[in-house]
């Protein structure tokens, strides 16, 4: 809050004291958070006393910062100082009677006219790159003596859309960011994995009015897909200055994780903030031979077409799959413990589960797998087959043969 004092005088001598009290009481109550109160007397000499108060304020406040309150880079710094603990000085030079008079001055001292201009412990830092800059390098709490001097102002854990955008919108903000991603394989998957113009570089043979597919070439094509989609993200994380860690991380502390690399190598990082953006991962099977079981996760990365398949769940990810993998010309069951889509509108779910009921894909109502058992083993170009058992609600064993079990109901980190 700042006060021009010719008008806190008038106020006075006119016999508004509880006027001014007043005033006083709604700005300091309209505006707690700001860091600046300033009653400031116009100077007779405007020249020298300008200057012997920027002097003044610069010796005593350990951060003084120039500044002009409809300003947007004084705000965002500001807003950066607030996040950070740092207690700070503002004079706004658009609000008092002399700030052109103190901008020049800071002028002729710093060789700098711009907002915000900022004094560190009496050296002067510059603008809002400057200290930014500082802040990113781990160079502005130092500067501060404060105790805790952490690797990052946000870790984000999790890099799916949620997790970059916090991470890039932080970024933006002038936060040291960095962000951990990683994916544990299922037991038996190994890796991450609309046009009629595009089906080709989808495994789709449109020749002679014969229609056929090709697991390896949509296999590819998906792979090549999300390849650039993955680079594409991380050159804008590379872009905004954020860190990638394609690692698990765990925490350890109350401001620390420890981060394992696909390669098994450990690091131990520090934050003053987390974001945690992990999503849903699909349920591994708690049964035996649960060890046979891929997840979507590992669908697109299967060197072989998956022939007969068991979609375990009925969550959108399961129908989404079942569904996929009937358009291909394959046999798919889905097995569903209960309802389809619980949490979704059951109108629409019943809808759905009818539709894809007339194009092929079975279900399997009231059952879960119990068990199951390799009866063949797969190879490069061919998959295994599997035996699974399940019982229904009413103890009832079902039991069909597959060549791939797909567990897809969500619930898991």
């Amino acid at each position: 809050m700042l006060l021009v004092y010719n008008k806190v005088n008038d106020l006075h001598s006119g016999g508004g004291v509880s006027e001014l009290a007043k005033r006083l009481k709604t700005s300091t109550e309209s505006d707690k958070d700001r860091s600046t109160f300033v009653i400031m007397p116009p100077t007779g000499d405007q020249g020298t006393g300008a200057l012997e108060l920027v002097k003044d304020k610069i010796k005593s406040h350990p951060v003084m910062m120039f500044s002009k309150s409809y300003c947007p880079f004084c705000t965002a710094l500001k807003e950066l100082f607030k996040s950070l603990k740092i207690e700070y000085e503002a004079l706004e030079l658009d609000l008092i009677s002399n700030g052109a008079e103190i901008q020049q001055v800071l002028l002729n001292l710093s060789s700098q006219k711009t907002v915000p201009n900022v004094y560190i412990k009496e050296k002067h830092i510059g603008g809002h790159d400057s200290v930014v800059a500082l802040h990113r390098e781990n160079k502005l709490l130092p500067m501060m003596d404060t105790p805790h001097n952490f690797d990052y102002d946000l870790i984000v854990i999790g890099g799916g859309s949620g997790g970059l955008s916090a991470a890039k919108e932080a970024a933006s903000l002038g936060r040291r960011v960095a962000v951990c991603d990683f994916v544990k394989p299922s037991p038996a998957g190994t890796t991450w994995g609309h046009h009629l113009k595009d089906a080709k570089s989808y495994g789709w043979g449109l020749e002679a009015g014969d229609v056929t597919h090709s697991w390896a070439e949509l296999k590819e094509g998906v792979q090549n897909h999300i390849g650039s989609i993955n680079w594409g993200y991380r050159v804008q994380l590379r872009e905004n200055n954020i860190k990638y860690l394609n690692a698990y991380a765990q925490f350890i502390g109350p401001n620390t994780v420890k981060t394992v690399n696909k390669r098994g190598k450990t690091e131990e990082l520090s934050a003053q903030k987390f974001i945690i953006c992990t999503g849903l991962r699909p349920k591994i099977l708690d049964i035996p031979g649960s060890e046979f079981v891929i997840t979507s996760d590992d669908l697109f990365s299967l060197s072989y077409c998956p022939g007969k398949t068991l979609c375990v769940g009925a969550s959108y990810i399961s129908l989404e799959c079942g569904g996929f993998l009937a358009g291909v010309g394959l046999d798919v069951t889905i097995m569903v413990r209960s309802i389809l889509l619980r949490g979704f509108d059951q109108y629409c779910a019943d809808l759905i589960g009818k539709y894809m009921e007339n194009n092929g894909v079975k279900f399997i109502k009231g059952s879960v797998p119990t068990k199951i058992e390799k009866l063949k083993d797969g190879t490069d170009s061919e998959p295994g087959l599997y035996r699974v058992t399940a019982k229904d609600s009413e103890g009832k064993e079902v039991v069909e043969e597959y060549n791939t079990v797909s567990s897809l109901s969500l619930g898991s980190l």
